[in-house]
């Protein structure tokens, strides 16, 4: 395989090392990406477009899992923030792309149903296991903001009609 023509102002040793965080993190990465779009294909753009962006900066990133993270919010924000909202498959539902979604579609409707900036919120403290002050970070926004928005989005989780049958058989089994 030919190293792509930047890789040459990277050390090799460098290139190996972006090339396994790469196959290491992809998985995740993409998992969180698709919670974040609910769409296969954007999901994928957005994982490809955050690691185009960490790559160019690889030689200089200390902790790349927080930047690729911020990169991808911060690169989804500005894509749904957009008028135009991309194609839009018409007949086929895409693929999901791990057992995550088939093992609990229920939640990940509600999931879907809630406003952007809650599902990121909740996606980041609770997918990728982050603190809130790491969320914020990520977000570009106060510890206050993710708490207030973490609150809402978990009170919506709990008031979805999908979610409250669970909740009311979790009570009657006690």
């Amino acid at each position: 395989m030919t190293q792509p023509a930047i890789a040459g102002a990277v050390a090799p040793d460098r290139v190996a090392e972006f090339e396994e965080f790469v196959a290491a993190r992809s998985p995740r990465l993409l998992t969180t990406a698709y919670l974040l779009t609910h769409d296969r294909g954007r999901a994928e753009d957005l994982l490809q477009t955050s690691l185009a962006k960490l790559w160019l900066a690889w030689s200089r990133v200390d902790e790349p899992d927080a930047y690729v993270r911020t990169v991808m919010m911060t690169t989804y924000a500005s894509w749904w923030r957009r008028k135009w909202r991309g194609e839009r498959p018409a007949e086929n539902l895409p693929e999901t792309p791990t057992d995550l979604v088939q093992r609990d579609p229920d939640m990940w409707s509600a999931l879907a149903r809630l406003p952007r900036g809650q599902r990121a919120v909740l996606v980041l403290r609770f997918y990728e296991d982050l603190t809130e002050v790491e969320t914020a970070r990520v977000l570009g926004c106060s510890v206050g903001t993710v708490k207030s928005q973490s609150a809402k989005g978990l009170a919506k989780l709990r008031a979805d009609a999908a979610l409250a049958d669970r909740a009311d058989e979790g009570r009657a089994t006690r």
